[in-house]
């Protein structure tokens, strides 16, 4: 029998999560245990998976990466550049058979030969065209056509996002399973728990309502992958725990002389080329970029007293933790037990940059979980740190994914890295 399979990723599929829904089994199968990879974010742990190597390998430290010759920090670029290092499904692909990818990040470029990933069009007056790039050109208007409706980036993303986006991309991945030219191995991405986990923690009735709409989708794609003939791999990328407070790294650093800004209209912006060190914050981790090496453990020093940080990892922890490459700050930071670290230097709302208030993802030098909600005056959205319950990007115990597959495994994966080594193999026709 010809080896097909269908990948889903699903956001913040956190093992102790499901166990404490009693949400384990899932169409006569258990859901199981694993460490993801750290930092636990969705680049990082995606670009893992389809490596199957560390970030110190592949590249992505982060959702956001700082260009130290451009001197700008950069989220959520799409370029599957990006990630270096061979594919899991390379040699799988060579041998003739076709493969999707449907929003997943960094996939633009990327060596497939379907693919989906949201595309908006900017306009230079202000305002959004929704698009979705697509590969074949048509394929995005041919599953709209099917299915009935467009992708909704609102849905995605922002104080709107609900799981009505994971909803249509189940619907996309169900309909091209089942169409005249399906793919062998198709990979696609559900955020349905990620927005409600993170605004109002694991333990909100809302965020049960999350786990409901996201099985009910798992079970749509499991049961046309059935009928496909399609295996089916579900695993998570990190587990989201409670949190009550936000950590100010810049706050710290612009306080102490080491993060310079410039003021324009009042607003004070980064000032990225004269600060001695900075920030880059992404959930519960944070990189520190230090210009010079003199300042390191200054730095280091400051930061370690500060609380809410719980560890900075210099270069031989970084290493270590299978983090280190040329993209990585000098320092990690790792939030403490209920903490997250927050982008803001500024302690004034009046010297917020004009960005603070809006979405932004790829300007703002951190992520911004604010977005998530509406903001004052209308038409922005928070700036209230206290808003968000929920956050991620640290490993260990009580922070395992969790992981169901149809096709026969020789072990249980210990890791995230090891399941991806064991599909790798399966795909090649070898015993996984």
């Amino acid at each position: 029998m010809p080896r097909k399979l269908v990948i889903i990723q699903a956001a913040a599929l956190g093992y102790d999560f499901l166990r404490q829904s009693n949400a384990l089994d899932f169409g006569g199968r258990n859901f199981r245990p694993m460490d993801t990879v750290f930092p636990a974010v969705t680049c990082t742990v995606q670009a893992s998976f389809r490596s199957a190597t560390h970030p110190a390998k592949h590249g992505m430290i982060a959702n956001g990466l700082y260009d130290r010759a451009l001197c700008r920090p950069m989220f959520w670029e799409q370029s599957s550049a990006l990630v270096a290092g061979e594919r899991i499904w390379d040699c799988y692909r060579a041998g003739g058979k076709r493969v999707a990818m449907l929003f997943w990040q960094q996939s633009l470029g990327e060596s497939v030969d379907m693919l989906l990933s949201p595309a908006p069009i900017h306009k230079h007056g202000g305002g959004m065209i929704d698009a979705v790039y697509s590969q074949p050109a048509g394929l995005y208007d041919d599953i709209c056509r099917r299915i009935g409706s467009k992708f909704r980036l609102l849905n995605y993303w922002g104080p709107l996002a609900s799981s009505a986006a994971s909803r249509w991309i189940t619907l996309a991945t169900a309909d091209l399973l089942q169409s005249a030219d399906p793919p062998d191995l198709c990979l696609t991405y559900l955020p349905a728990l990620d927005y409600d986990l993170q605004r109002y923690g694991p333990a909100h009735p809302r965020s049960a309502k999350a786990l409901k709409d996201l099985l009910e989708q798992l079970h749509k794609i499991d049961d046309a992958a059935r009928r496909t003939g399609h295996d089916v791999l579900i695993f998570g990328d990190y587990a989201i725990g409670p949190t009550r407070c936000a950590v100010y790294p810049n706050r710290i650093l612009l306080d102490n002389h080491f993060l310079a800004t410039r003021t324009v209209h009042d607003m004070a912006y980064p000032d990225f080329p004269a600060s001695r060190a900075f920030a880059i914050a992404d959930h519960e981790v944070a990189h520190v970029y230090i210009r010079n090496p003199s300042d390191i453990p200054l730095v280091r020093d400051l930061l370690s007293d500060q609380p809410g940080i719980a560890s900075v990892l210099a270069r031989e922890d970084i290493d270590a933790a299978g983090l280190y490459n040329a993209r990585s700050g000098e320092l990690v930071l790792i939030a403490g037990d209920e903490a997250w670290f927050a982008y803001p230097w500024w302690h004034s709302r009046d010297e917020a940059p004009d960005y603070a208030g809006h979405v932004d993802i790829h300007n703002k030098p951190g992520y911004d979980p604010c977005e998530l909600f509406l903001g004052w005056p209308p038409g922005t959205v928070s700036q209230n740190t206290d808003r968000i319950r929920g956050s991620h990007g640290r490993v260990g115990t009580g922070r395992e994914i969790a992981w169901s597959a149809t096709f026969p495994l020789s072990r249980e994966p210990a890791s995230l890295i090891e399941l991806a080594t064991m599909t790798r193999n399966w795909l090649k026709g070898e015993s996984a």
